[in-house]
């Protein structure tokens, strides 16, 4: 459920500076995996990690945590298409591999030199769908030194709850929260949180379901290099289809309820909307889009020729043939759920894991909690 690789952006992670050590720790690596050992006796010193590698992006935060909730100290964002070819061959491929072995290194020496305490490192749909998902789990533990958990849909679902529940508008009867991933994309119908004395919100999960589709499987069926109002409409209806049950089951009264979305998609259309020379995510991350304005913007990039979203800053030459795969995910959403808002979320299942990390360990229940 990875978004099509959105950059850490605004994240803006603290200064790195390596350990003096720092090349003989590369070198050996280490391995990091999701400990349940509590380490509640001292939040304040606590590090922790969450790493998501999905079918198009390998991402990476570290943080602390801090007040009713944590400070990013370092992130990672790197387009790796994992799942490139995957459903054509129903493998990973040995160049998507060899490209998710360069990021990983990265991010193994990332939780080194910060001294990460507590890690839960996730994989997921392409590793779930691959015939070799299981021999590149070994391959990752071998030449990398860290091991990854394939989660399963439902796991995906309730960490993209978890990260976003803090965007939900406290005045809404309910949300309807959708990730557009690489691989897979998911739905998921939200009443409003559970109140907190302290740490984030809970989320109230109503119901939830995952698409077979993404925008990396989307595009490579239809192709996402030349698009045209016939190609763009045609998978809006391949979507459709797999829309539909869930709106048939949960469609009903939509008033009062927004859409929240999280993925690549929807923070290129808020970058777009926003006119933005660079993405900036202290902008983008929280913003309302109008109904009206989310279709002026696909409709501005469906008249975009290929080169000129490649040119432009919110969608760069990586993701531009991505985005109209994305944009035809949020249509057809848009069309089974015709809500007047939608609310922009630059975060997701990272955040997620660090929150459901922390809370596991107390952090938030100690008395005066992490500073």
């Amino acid at each position: 459920m990875d978004d099509e690789g959105r950059g850490t952006g605004g994240l803006e992670p603290a200064p790195h500076r390596p350990r003096a050590d720092n090349r003989a720790r590369r070198g050996r690596g280490r391995h990091f995996r999701h400990r349940r050992t509590s380490s509640a006796g001292a939040p304040s010193r606590a590090t922790y990690a969450a790493l998501d590698l999905g079918t198009n992006n390998c991402r990476l935060l570290i943080a602390r945590p801090s007040g009713d909730g944590f400070r990013v100290i370092d992130a990672f964002s790197r387009i790796i298409r994992l799942g490139e070819g995957l459903s054509a061959t129903g493998r990973l491929s040995e160049a998507a591999i060899a490209r998710a072995v360069g990021a990983l290194a990265v991010c193994r020496d990332k939780m080194a030199n910060r001294g990460v305490t507590r890690a839960r490192l996730i994989a997921t749909e392409a590793c779930r769908a691959a015939a070799n998902g299981a021999e590149f789990l070994t391959v990752i533990r071998d030449q990398v030194g860290i091991e990854l958990e394939i989660v399963d849909r439902k796991t995906e679902a309730d960490l993209a709850a978890t990260g976003c529940t803090p965007l939900i508008d406290p005045e809404a009867r309910g949300v309807l929260l959708f990730d557009i991933g690489g691989g897979s994309s998911e739905l998921v119908s939200l009443a409003q949180s559970e109140p907190a004395a302290r740490g984030p919100p809970r989320p109230v999960v109503r119901s939830w379901v995952s698409l077979p589709v993404g925008v990396v499987t989307l595009a490579e069926r239809h192709g996402g290099v030349r698009v045209d109002r016939a190609l763009f409409e045609a998978m809006v209806d391949e979507v459709a289809a797999y829309v539909a049950p869930f709106t048939a089951a949960h469609g009903g009264n939509l008033d009062g309820v927004h859409m929240l979305g999280t993925s690549g998609t929807v923070t290129t259309i808020a970058g777009i909307h926003l006119r933005l020379p660079r993405y900036d995510r202290r902008r983008v991350d929280g913003c309302w889009l109008s109904d009206t304005e989310i279709t002026g913007v696909i409709e501005e990039l469906i008249a975009m020729t290929y080169e000129e979203r490649v040119a432009n800053a919110c969608i760069g030459s990586e993701r531009a043939d991505l985005v109209l795969a994305g944009c035809a995910i949020l249509e057809a959403i848009r069309r089974a759920f015709p809500c007047p808002r939608l609310r922009v979320a630059d975060r997701g299942l990272r955040e997620g894991i660090l929150v459901k990390l922390m809370r596991e360990d107390g952090v938030w229940s100690h008395p005066g909690g992490p500073t």
